[in-house]
């Protein structure tokens, strides 16, 4: 699941190592064919530009691919020893690979993704246009498909970006606010801030359909709108009567139904990206600012309006091992005005694919104000590539209804992982990372590609 980045707990991680095994020998047999033909389809589409933009080109080969290893080398060498390498060999226009993910919220998942990329037009300077379909199942009973494009016209004069979600989801849920410990107030107050941090299970259907349209209007410099519809149904949490769960304290504090409700809005965003690679980049800015506005007259529960905003920057520290790399990102999102369903709050892993506060549970905290802060160093480990490792360290903060300020209370989490090469064209890594975070929280991350 791209779209939800979820970890599988140390405990059971220890108790089922026959399930990362047996992962891990699918991905060996299938991916070594196929992956030289995949293109990484993120939920944002201007993240997966791939060919260059009005004759400066994001994908050159300008590193020498000969002296990397990847999982397809690996594969021909083991099935066909003698047969000689080909690096530039593009494969097929569609590929078919394992879908897999792991971490702390969704436990393990499987299934199976189909991507195809072209490039519209005589121009070569026009990026690829790419689409994507997967469909997977967790272990802790999650089922998610998704169908996303990512087109551009020829030299890149429009950009069309969507994608639709049908799925079954179990949200854990830690109530609002940063962890703080809280004193004084009514029940209800205590149980919405949930300073014991207990978990609650919440049971939905979810559905989105987005739309975006951007307009290059300068090199590297993007604008755009679109549409959101974010639906979820049957929403079912066990433990609620009346003010049994921080969820239902706040549907009956701001007038929300226990069981349903929309989130539909306009959107509006400016983009600018300079990275050399958006699957891992050795240099480059990459940033996303923009308002959705939430409205009642297109099927909406409430109004409100939000902006948010995505800064990465890469540094290269060697012009040797390039892919040595000091990396920055900041990710936040604002209640401007309004209010937001309970699951739309943003926090942990709320980002636009769901990677950050590695340590932490998806929404593990969460506030109408949120922020995360990380920096992570990328460093290569064997001499041909095929293994690296990254060390990295974040921190997250939030506000939350009984007067915590945003920045006034910060959360830290840290880890570190190793990075196998799929695909030395395209830069795609697995990537297996362990992470630490406060109240107990510590998790095993499985992923394609960085976190940012």
């Amino acid at each position: 699941m791209n779209i939800y980045t979820l970890t599988v707990q140390l405990k059971s991680a220890y108790k089922r190592p026959f399930l990362l095994k047996f992962i891990l020998l699918i991905l060996f047999i299938s991916i070594g064919k196929l992956t030289r033909a995949q293109v990484a389809v993120p939920v944002d589409s201007l993240k997966a530009d791939s060919l260059g933009a009005k004759g400066k080109k994001i994908y050159r080969p300008v590193y020498n691919l000969n002296k990397q290893y990847d999982f397809g080398d690996l594969t021909r060498n083991i099935l066909h020893p003698h047969r000689k390498a080909d690096t530039l060999h593009k494969g097929s226009g569609i590929t078919i690979v394992p879908n897999i993910a792991a971490n702390p919220t969704i436990g393990e998942q499987l299934g199976i993704k189909a991507v195809a990329g072209k490039r519209l037009g005589g121009d070569p300077n026009t990026l690829l246009s790419v689409a994507a379909t997967s469909a997977s199942i967790t272990s802790k009973g999650i089922i998610y498909f998704y169908v996303n494009h990512n087109i551009f016209t020829p030299g890149n004069k429009w950009n069309l970006q969507g994608n639709l979600v049908a799925s079954k989801t179990v949200t854990p849920d830690y109530g609002i606010g940063i962890g703080r410990s809280f004193y004084g107030g009514t029940d209800a107050d205590k149980l919405l801030a949930d300073p014991a941090h207990k978990v609650y299970s919440i049971h939905s259907l979810f559905f989105t359909g987005r739309e975006k349209i951007y307009k290059e209007v300068a090199r590297n410099l993007f604008v755009g709108a679109g549409l959101e519809f974010d639906v979820r149904r049957d929403i079912e949490n066990k433990d609620t009567v009346n003010n049994a769960t921080p969820s239902s304290v706040y549907n009956n504090r701001h007038g929300f139904p226990q069981d349903h409700y929309s989130a539909n809005g306009f959107l509006f965003n400016v983009e600018y990206t300079s990275r050399d690679n958006p699957n891992r980049a050795y240099k480059g800015i990459y940033f996303d600012a923009g308002f959705r506005v939430n409205q009642t007259w297109i099927g909406s529960t409430k109004n409100s309006v939000q902006f948010t905003s995505d800064f990465r920057k890469y540094f290269s520290l060697s012009d040797v091992n390039p892919e040595t790399v000091l990396a920055f990102w900041n990710w936040g999102s604002y209640l401007i005005s309004g209010t937001i369903p309970y699951l739309e709050l943003p926090g942990t892993s709320r980002d636009g694919a769901f990677r950050s506060g590695r340590g932490y549970t998806t929404q593990y905290f969460k506030g109408t104000e949120f922020n995360d802060t990380e920096a992570e160093f990328r460093f290569p480990i064997l001499a041909n590539k095929f293994i690296s490792g990254v060390t990295f360290v974040n921190m997250q903060t939030a506000n939350d209804e009984q007067g915590t300020k945003l920045f006034q209370v910060l959360q830290p989490g840290y880890g570190a992982g190793l990075r196998v090469l799929f695909n030395k064209v395209t830069r795609t890594n697995l990537a297996l990372d362990y992470a630490f975070g406060r109240f107990g929280n510590r998790g095993f991350f499985l992923n394609l590609n960085e976190a940012f």
